[in-house]
Order: C-alpha cells, then structure tokens, then sequence
C-alpha cells in the first residue's frame, strides 16, 4: 500500500485554501509593506536633497556680505529648502514691517515680534513638511503584526475545523494546514519591522535637523533685528550688513 503524499504547503496553496477573510488580511499586509517601502524611499531621496541643498545655501549665506545679497540670491534660485525658506519670509517680514508699520492685527507689536512670528510660522510650516508620512509609518509599525496574528488564528481555526471534519489524518497532514497558518504571523512582523526602523530614523534626522534650523533662526534674527555679530559653533566671527539702513545709521 503506497503512503499517503503529503498536502502541497506554500503561501499560493494558503491562499487558495484561505476563505475571503485571511485573503483579506494577507492583502491588507502586502499593501502595508508597498506603502512602508514607497514612504522609505521617497523620504530618504528627499531628506538627501533637502540636506545638499540646505547644505549649499548656507554657505552661500555665511559668504555673503549683506543680507540683501542674501536676498537676490533667492530670489535668483527660489527658495528650495528650509533654511532658505525661512530667510526669505524673515527678510520680507522685517523689511514690509520696517516700510510699512502694523498695519493689520498680525502686525502688532514691534518688528521683532513681527519678523518673530513669521519664522516660528514658517518652522512650524517646515516641521509638518517633514514629519509627513510618519503617521502611517508609526501605524503600520504598530498595527502588522496584529493583522498578521489575527491572520494565523483565523488560519489555525479554519484548519482545525477542517481536520476535525476528516478522518485518518496523520501528523503530516495536520502540520501543512497549521504551519501555513503561521505565514501571516511572519509576513506582520515582515511588514513592522522597516516601519518601525525607518520611524525611528526619520524622527532622529527631523530632530536634529530641526534643531539646527532653529540655531539658524537664532543667528538670523540677530542680523534682522539688531545687526550684531554672530559667534559661531567653531568660534568664528562673521558680520553682515543690515539689509536696511534705518535713519541717518547708514551715512
């Protein structure tokens, strides 16, 4: 008598033996991954440029000799990074309040808490920026391998069944149904594991990169509002112009 063959095992035989639930599910957790992966990929490429050009401009501001030159630069190049995106509306700020005075309710107070304002407003613009797509990020990283697992129970609870409705089963036959059950246990931690690795990365980065525009906003303010020196992180001393000459100052 020849031995019974053993059932074909795989994640294609799961699939066809799976009712529209654990297809579901199995679906649910490959859609997940392609969105973890395209999030990766796209923020990395971006987090690269936004580092080489954010990277450029700030020598170019450091080497300038005035702020106006600051100015035309960006105006020559557009602002494509947050550093130069800040610059651009804390020199339009200080400049139109200069001109112009309050003129409306988000104009009062002093041109430093006007050119103040703005650039907390534009920081504020340029954290939402980057932290954008982290949410499903930190979703995915948490809710995977709970869809994964609720896959396999659904999975071990419909082999189950089906071995109990059978008669002469042998251990093999038993373990093919099961194992492939755990597929989707796997595939949840598969697909959490990079979510949770790029989060983690991503936060670290926008942090400290976050961190230093902020430093930037610092330095900035100081040129706008009162034209003093700057001391820098290698104690280096740099001066610039004031963009505007305010009375007889300039003469």
């Amino acid at each position: 008598m020849n031995p019974t063959p053993a059932p074909s095992t795989g994640v294609l035989h799961f699939l066809s033996q799976s009712d529209a639930v654990g297809q579901t599910l199995f679906f649910i957790l490959v859609i997940m991954s392609l969105v973890t992966w395209y999030l990766i990929v796209v923020k990395a490429v971006s987090n690269l440029r936004m580092r080489g050009r954010a990277k450029a401009f700030l020598n170019t501001f450091w080497n300038s000799s005035s702020l106006e030159q600051v100015q035309n630069e960006i105006i020559t190049h557009g602002a494509r990074d947050p550093y130069s995106h800040l610059a651009s509306h804390a020199i339009h700020a200080a400049d139109h309040h200069a001109k112009f005075g309050a003129t409306k309710l988000e104009e009062a107070g002093g041109n430093g808490e006007f050119v103040t304002r703005t650039m907390r407003k534009v920081i504020d613009e340029e954290t939402a920026k980057l932290e954008n797509g982290l949410t499903i990020l930190a979703s995915v990283g948490s809710t995977a391998p709970f869809v994964g697992l609720f896959g396999t129970v659904w999975g071990v609870y419909h082999a189950l069944v089906g071995i109990g409705m059978s008669e002469g089963m042998t251990i093999n036959q038993v373990a093919g149904p099961v194992g492939e059950a755990l597929i989707m246990t796997g595939l949840g931690l598969a697909v959490a594991i990079p979510a949770v690795l790029a989060y983690n990365a991503f936060v670290r980065y926008n942090r400290v990169f976050l961190s230093r525009l902020d430093a930037y906003a610092h330095d900035l303010f100081a040129f706008l509002t009162t034209g003093h020196q700057v001391e820098l992180s290698e104690s280096k001393v740099r001066a610039m112009r004031r963009l505007r000459v305010e009375g007889n100052g300039g003469k």
